[in-house]
């Protein structure tokens, strides 16, 4: 039978349930298990597709078109566990689930209550990814402990927990030791009254993993065992990583937590082959080369707002010997006239996804800047659209050109409306979201693929204007990636230019530590060109290693 670890976190939220889970994840499956990933979260939204990146980080977009939480990036980075729609529950998506079938007539006329209606509907979504040959289902919980909303997952967990045979389940509990400046000691008291209500609600955590910025002594993890229940050699202790986040799985090996987790649950688990990742945090201790990228965004002063594009130029780095400094410009900041100065010196620029008319101005112009000087380019959905933009202004001459999504009345609308776009009302889950396919004709994107045809993630809901292309074509524009079935423009490039590459999906999705995202790998392998001086008009001459085609070497 398929076996299940909870992972829940207390004292604070943002500790790292989710890059500890992926971990775990990553752990069991390089012990030679078939592991599942799944995040159950409190909001009551159903997803987070209608959330400001303020609120939650960006949103994350699997293949099935699901709009998910950033932490499944996670899961994806860490681990080869497939995620669908299954993957990710929340209080909105429970509630309307139960709602439904309680307008259905399929309770029977029963009171539908929080007990046992919505805990049975969360383990029935717990139970979705047990499966014959799925030996380990990880369940992420949202939230910490002793948040009015999460009870509800709490409460179910504990009676799935209950209902399954003994040590088919078992608790891990992520929480904080907060240190103290002033007086120079670790404190356990958080973690201590953490537990205690977790233990309150009926759940004994197994193993408490705890986060740290200073080293935890063995008399604080005999300490913290005796008041929290938990055995002292299953007081974890995760330290703050020194160099990347990738160190974790290292970590918590070496602490021994693969061990515990085969003791807890009954499994014969092998020693999990790390040497990957030792391989990748070498690297990254190893290299001295720094490649500086500007990011002109609208949400960088939040992080976690372009996670995946942060980690995903972190790979590109990793495969090219070099580490990324990031250059956060709020594209609010930019105009025509100080773009030069805010720009000047780096070695690539790469303009985001996102949504709405505030500091597109200042995008255009980092374009503008990046094409007329030669920088490498990367623009990502809406970094497409702003670089069809520039274009049509500075180059095609056509005053105004903008989206109908900015200026609806614009005289150029060089971006529209999709066609399946016109008639939707409702925001959430309704753009044009997951997997599509693309052909590719001669250019920097077949060049970086290896092949013609290519399938990446979607999440947007204007697109090219197909009106134009002829005329931005004439001016030099190419459009080397269509989608064949509705001849929709996918990527555009600027040949006379050493490497401006814009594309309409999102390849950050797609990228992993072990497996750099080709087209972050070449844009960071021609920016690294472009700072040692070798990035002629005919691309990169950089002495960069090669490296294994997309997809492999996990």
């Amino acid at each position: 039978m398929t076996k299940h670890i909870f992972v829940t976190g207390g004292v604070v939220s943002s500790l790292g349930k989710g890059l500890t889970a992926a971990s775990i994840g990553c752990l069991l499956e390089n012990a030679g298990l078939n592991v599942r990933m799944q995040k159950l979260d409190p909001y009551i939204n159903v997803d987070p597709g209608t959330m400001n990146p303020y609120q939650h980080g960006e949103v994350y977009v699997l293949d099935d078109g699901s709009e998910m939480d950033l932490d499944l990036g996670h899961y994806e980075r860490f681990t080869n566990a497939p995620l669908t729609a299954d993957c990710n529950y929340t209080t909105g998506k429970i509630y309307s689930a139960v709602i439904s079938k309680e307008r259905a007539g399929e309770y029977l006329g029963q009171t539908v209550q929080v007990i046992p209606h919505i805990t049975d509907e969360i383990k029935a979504a717990i139970d979705k990814l047990s499966a014959p040959d799925v030996d380990v289902v990880i369940t992420e919980i949202g939230g910490t402990v002793g948040d009015i909303e999460s009870l509800p997952f709490l409460e179910a967990i504990r009676q799935y927990s209950l209902e399954q045979p003994k040590g088919d389940c078992l608790f891990v509990h992520l929480t904080l030791l907060v240190y103290l400046t002033a007086s120079g000691e670790l404190k356990t008291k958080p973690t201590q009254q953490s537990v205690g209500r977790l233990r309150e609600i009926g759940i004994q955590p197994d193993i408490l993993i705890c986060r740290t910025e200073k080293p935890m002594t063995e008399a604080m993890a005999r300490k913290i065992s005796l008041f929290c229940n938990v055995r002292p050699e299953a007081v974890i202790e995760e330290q703050d990583v020194a160099h990347t986040i990738y160190e974790l799985p290292l970590m918590l090996k070496a602490q021994g937590l693969p061990k515990l987790i085969g003791e807890g649950l009954n499994l014969q688990l092998g020693d999990p082959d790390v040497s990957a990742w030792e391989r990748i945090v070498d690297t990254v201790i190893g290299t001295t080369k720094e490649v500086e990228i500007a990011v002109a965004g609208k949400y960088i002063e939040l992080h976690d707002a372009y996670k995946s594009i942060y980690e995903a130029m972190a790979h590109a780095g990793i495969a090219n010997g070099v580490r990324i400094k990031l250059r956060k410009l709020s594209s609010d900041d930019i105009t025509p006239e100080n773009a030069s100065k805010l720009l000047s010196g780096v070695d690539g620029i790469l303009v985001p996804g996102g949504f709405g008319g505030r500091g597109i101005e200042g995008k255009v112009a980092a374009v503008q800047f990046a094409r007329e000087n030669g920088v490498p380019y990367l623009g990502l959905c809406y970094g497409l659209q702003m670089a069809v933009i520039e274009y049509a202004r500075n180059v095609c001459g056509l005053e105004g050109a903008s989206s109908m999504e900015i200026d609806p009345e614009t005289a150029h609308p060089v971006i529209c409306l999709l066609d399946e776009q016109q008639r939707i009302t409702d925001k959430g889950g309704t753009m044009r979201l997951g997997a599509q396919t693309t052909k590719l004709t001669a250019g920097r994107a077949r060049d970086a693929y290896g092949t013609e045809h290519i399938t990446e993630r979607h999440r947007h809901r204007y697109e090219f204007n197909n009106a134009y292309r002829e005329q931005l074509g004439a001016a030099g524009m190419a459009f080397t990636g269509i989608d064949s079935d509705k001849d929709l423009v996918e990527i555009v490039e600027v040949p006379g230019h050493p490497w401006f590459v814009a594309v309409q999906y999102h390849p950050e999705f797609k990228s992993k530590p072990t497996a750099s995202h080709p087209l972050f790998r070449e844009f960071v392998k021609a920016s690294r060109a472009f700072a040692d001086g070798t990035l002629g008009a005919d691309g990169e001459k950089s002495n960069a290693p090669e490296h294994a085609p997309h997809g492999e070497g996990r």
